[in-house]
């Protein structure tokens, strides 16, 4: 699971635009009675599961990174297996589709300096231990000298929300504080400015690093805090203390910072303090409508060099292809990559295998791809498409979807894959944006089939639905569902599902100990991977085309493309 580098409040300003066209097509509502057939079980072989991704998390795949020696294995072993399952190259005749990167590797960190406190002596900052920075620049070096820090609460330039915490600041050339998620995000329930507890996409540090790059900010820093982040300063630093993959960048890209990082949230009180503030209580005055941004007195340097090289990644994609309608579209979405190598290296291993994240939804494209092929083709085409450089932003997902090699307005919809848990069955599955569009009546037919329940996202704070793949096709309007595995386990119930989330959060996630493990238990997993299947196999039947809920962000833009479109929809 990643990082976003998309601004979804532009895009969706844009494509509003197009939905107030006259003539659009009658797509579907919520509402709507659907076309959802029965569907019989399907054949999925544990042996696949567990074959796929044992293999792909061994360490002769060195964790996966995106332009590794690892990618080049990771391409030729799914290209093999989704020939084996009975799927066709899904590009013209080809297995991959190419993904243009830019890699940034940032080395040789000099500690970050903050001079100007009231004590008048300098802060030092050690980078990894209490801070992380990148830059996005494709420069050798980067020096950040006497810049001006400003605190800049949640860092939010939301115009429709009557929210702007640039109100009134000039940040240009200076380095901006930032907090992370949105300003609501203690609140109890999902009302709210910015939605409650609910994460926006104004939340994600994303958004933040792409205002303050608008706002014309030297450098940004978001303050680490574990329970608004959602995890822990070891995923900070295990994520941004490595290579960095981004999307090449275009002639009319929007302006970056020089330098974007994090800062504990020991360090950030330290330098709080060194000005005469108090992070708490300039975090309550944040979470106030007509807050105005802090000038902190302090002055920030940094330096640091980087190594710059271009390269192309790579999707894979299969297709089984359909029967009376061939043209028509169901997605099966997994990426394939992970970190590579990353530190702290515990017992000198430094490979970042991502096992659970993401060997295992991964596989599960092949697992299903079989499980597809025994039972025949179905009446529209099931894609299955391993995205690259998910964890430096869903740039596949991001760059297939701009680039569809499968017009969007003629794909259907979906379901999305990643980090399947290994907690053993469940009574229920957990569902990531819940009541966001009409797939959640396949939903409820392929739960009921299976005799099993479905538990709304017990954690909207952490902003999940912005952070797979998934969104890179919901945001261009494709209905798109994100589905977990269950929190009520058959043994032990919910406090026993807890706890297996957490132990992998903390101790596993992104980290070297995320490995396969002979002991898994894959009953759970093949349980969800049944349910997948329905899914994937009632819109493959299906004569209907679900569309987004009335008001939903994603229904006008999904409106639009099929206005656009001559056949699909």
């Amino acid at each position: 699971m990643a990082r976003i580098h998309v601004a979804l409040g532009a895009l969706l300003a844009g494509t509003l635009v197009l939905a107030a066209c006259e003539n659009l097509p009658e797509v579907e509502s919520a509402s709507a009675s659907l076309d959802i057939p029965q569907v019989p079980a399907g054949a999925i072989a544990e042996g696949t599961m567990k074959d796929v991704t044992r293999t792909l998390s061994s360490d002769a795949f060195e964790g996966r990174a995106p332009g590794s020696a690892g990618e080049d294995k990771t391409i030729a072993f799914l290209s093999e297996r989704f020939k084996a399952a009975g799927l066709k190259p899904g590009n013209a005749g080809s297995w991959v589709q190419d993904v243009p990167l830019i890699e940034i590797t940032g080395k040789n960190y000099a500690p970050l300096t903050v001079t100007g406190a009231k004590t008048g002596e300098p802060l030092s900052f050690d980078f990894a231990k209490d801070w992380v920075g990148v830059t996005y620049r494709e420069q050798a070096a980067t020096t950040i000298e006497n810049s001006e820090l400003v605190f800049v609460g949640y860092g939010i330039n939301a115009p429709e929300r009557g929210w702007n915490d640039y109100a009134g600041a000039d940040v240009k050339g200076k380095t901006v504080v930032i907090l992370v998620n949105d300003p609501d995000w203690q609140t109890a329930g999902l009302e709210g400015t910015f939605n409650g507890k609910a994460m926006t996409y104004y939340g994600r540090w994303t958004y933040k690093f792409e205002e303050a790059g608008r706002q014309g900010a030297a450098g940004a820093l978001i303050v680490h805090q574990t329970a608004p982040a959602a995890y822990g300063w070891n995923v900070v630093e295990s994520s941004w203390t490595g290579p960095q993959a981004y999307a090449q960048r275009g002639p009319n890209a929007p302006p970056l910072t020089q330098m974007n990082g994090w800062v504990t949230e020991t360090s950030a009180r330290q330098l709080l303090k060194a000005s005469g503030q108090d992070l708490d209580a300039l975090s309550k005055a944040a979470q106030t409508k007509g807050f105005k941004a802090v000038p902190l007195g302090l002055k920030l340097s940094a330096s640091f060099a980087s190594d710059v090289r271009s390269f192309k990644s790579r999707n894979v994609i299969g297709i089984l292809p359909g029967t009376d309608k061939p043209d028509e579209y169901v997605l099966h979405t997994a990426h394939w990559d992970h970190l590579g190598r990353c530190t702290p290296a515990p017992d000198g291993d430094d490979i970042c295998n991502g096992a659970v994240d993401n060997a295992t939804g991964t596989a599960a494209l092949v697992a299903l791809a079989e499980a597809h092929a025994k039972a025949g083709a179905a009446r529209r085409s099931l894609v299955f498409l391993a995205v690259t450089a998910e964890e430096s932003g869903l740039l596949g997902a991001d760059y297939y979807a701009a680039n569809p090699v499968f017009p969007l307005a003629q794909t259907v919809g979906g379901v999305n894959m990643d980090a399947l848990q290994m907690a053993g069955p469940a009574k229920d599955v957990t569902a990531v944006g819940l009541g966001k569009s009409a797939l959640d009546q396949f939903l409820d037919a392929a739960l009921k089939a299976d005799g099993r329940t479905v538990t709304p996202d017990p954690k909207p704070e952490a902003g999940y639905y912005y952070r797979s793949d998934h969104f890179a096709f919901a945001k261009l309007g494709v209905p798109m569902l994100y589905i977990d595995g269950g929190q009520d386990l058959v043994e032990g119930g919910r406090a026993a599902g807890e706890a297996v989330a957490k132990d992998y959060t903390d101790n596993r996630y992104h980290g070297p100990k995320d490995e396969y493990d002979a002991s898994w238990d894959w009953s759970g997993v093949m349980a969800d991977l049944q349910l997948y299947y329905r899914l994937g196999r009632m819109m493959g039947t299906s004569t209907s085309w679900p569309n987004w809920n009335d008001g939903d962000e994603f229904r006008a833009i999904r409106d639009a493309s099929c206005a656009g479109s001559k056949k699909g929809c």
